[in-house]
């Protein structure tokens, strides 16, 4: 099987201790994550091969995160190393009517200071059959969104499938262009994407029709927008509390596809649960499902990942069937 592809920055991930907050904490777990890089781990734990490409620090703290790539069985082979610092995020983890929150601390960081020359996309697609980003990507550096645009326009040319996490962060854009127009120029070059409707106004200037139904109106105009697109998928999160989510997938393609809602209740780690909706999605089209068995799969890799800590989702395709059978009496498997 050919692999699949990510290119992305992953962060040290500082986390408080259960549920206790910042101001109370007197340690903080250590673990890693990315949205790319989630995705990746979460195919490779699918037994799909899977690439990361980033750029670490020549540190204890680039080869740590190196290193529990490998762990999960994602291949490592073109990071590449420089610059004097990873980026972090600090994670406080909310509870009942207290929200969680989360403070980056990624200025500088390894990433946002690459030079694109230093990745050679010929060479690391060569082998492979997906190419994953999201706007976050692009966003931190205008070497970083250099990278990202020939990297989908050599899958462009060697036809490989790219899909993105659309993911609008209007606070990360510092660097000159504006968010709209480099995630435009990247849009078109992809086949499948994940845009919910904030994100397509904000990038896009899409916004739903007044009549009929709001996902299906703003994935029309996407598609009229950007004709390669075929597929435009999305997860729909009601929230009862921190603790309390349900969760639901769709998918255009055309016809709406959409699935059952899923209760999740008591959440665990609702962190990195778009990018297990998304590694589920691409697993199913990879393995040849139809479209609905993608989105079912999708929608119950991401609501098993709600009861994983961490940023991967370490569930594996039996534990996701049963989930999207409908099975979720979590009995104890003997």
């Amino acid at each position: 099987m050919k692999k699949v592809v990510t290119f992305g920055e992953i962060m040290l991930r500082l986390s408080t201790p259960g549920f206790a907050r910042f101001v109370q904490t007197t340690s903080l777990n250590v673990n890693f994550g990315g949205g790319e890089a989630n995705v990746a781990a979460a195919l490779a734990y699918l037994d799909v091969p899977a690439s990361h490409v980033t750029r670490f620090p020549d540190n204890d703290w680039g080869y740590a995160a190196t290193a529990m790539l490998r762990r999960y069985g994602v291949q490592t082979q073109d990071i590449i190393q420089g610059g004097d610092r990873i980026g972090t995020y600090f994670l406080e983890t909310g509870a009942m009517m207290r929200a969680s929150r989360i403070i980056y601390d990624r200025t500088n960081s390894s990433f946002a200071h690459m030079d694109p020359s230093e990745f050679n996309w010929e060479e690391i697609l060569s082998d492979a059959q997906w190419f994953h980003f999201t706007g976050i990507s692009p966003a931190i550096s205008e070497g970083a969104y250099l990278a990202c645009k020939a990297a989908v326009e050599t899958a462009n040319r060697l036809g490989i499938s790219v899909s993105a996490d659309v993911n609008s962060r209007k606070n990360l854009w510092k660097w000159g262009r504006p968010a709209g127009e480099v995630m435009t120029e990247l849009t078109a070059g992809c086949d499948v994407i994940v845009c919910a409707e904030g994100d397509a106004e904000e990038l896009f200037d899409i916004r739903p029709k007044e009549e009929g139904d709001r996902f299906i109106s703003v994935a029309e105009q996407l598609q009229e927008k950007f004709p390669r697109v075929k597929k435009i998928i999305n997860t729909k999160r009601g929230s009862v509390s921190a603790s309390h989510n349900t969760l639901s997938g769709r998918c255009w393609n055309g016809e709406l596809l959409e699935t059952i809602t899923h209760e999740m209740v008591p959440m665990v780690d609702r962190i990195g649960g778009g990018d297990a909706f998304l590694a589920g999605f691409i697993y199913g089209q990879i393995k040849g499902y139809s479209d609905q068995k993608s989105i079912d799969f999708a929608t119950a890799a991401s609501a098993l990942k709600h009861s994983i800590e961490g940023d991967f989702n370490l569930a594996s395709v039996a534990e996701i069937e049963t989930v999207m059978n409908g099975d979720t009496s979590g009995r104890l498997s003997r």
